[in-house]
């Protein structure tokens, strides 16, 4: 078994696609049919610091972890990262993949000065938060979300 965590490649963007569809709670908030909606997350993402990563296990991709750089106003204007859409396929769970996804994204937020790092896990999501916390994080805030209508 031979794990590797890389940047996105455009070529990759369907199969990252499909990974989120099969992990998500919401599946039918996703788009697969519109892969540039997509690319487009991915270089905004890029253009502000920040990185979509993939996890390839024996040259299959298997996980993606999305990683948000912005300037807290806080904390003398530092540095923080954001985690977004971790996601592990089903197959592939248990066998190290999200933490090498996790621990590049945090080595990135320290490549580029972040001072923290920071991400929510839906509460009916228990595992994921106890994979979390094994990995360091501490349920620190209350985390609150408003949705608007499009």
């Amino acid at each position: 078994m031979s794990v590797r965590v890389r940047p996105l490649a455009e070529a990759d963007v369907a199969a990252a696609v499909d990974v989120i569809v099969a992990g998500s709670t919401k599946p039918e908030n996703e788009r697969p049919a519109r892969l540039d909606l997509y690319w487009a997350a991915v270089q905004e993402t890029r253009s502000r610091r920040g990185e979509v990563l993939v996890a390839d296990l024996d040259a299959e991709l298997v996980g993606v972890v999305q990683v948000l750089i912005f300037q807290h106003f806080q904390h003398a204007g530092g540095w923080c990262a954001e985690i977004e859409s971790v996601h592990v396929r089903a197959d592939a769970r248990n066998q190290g993949i999200g933490a090498a996804l996790l621990d590049a994204a945090e080595a990135l937020a320290i490549e580029r000065g972040c001072y923290r790092v920071q991400l929510t896990s839906n509460n009916v999501r228990q595992e994921a938060h106890r994979f979390y916390a094994d990995h360091g994080y501490v349920s620190s805030h209350q985390g609150l979300k408003k949705y608007f209508s499009s």
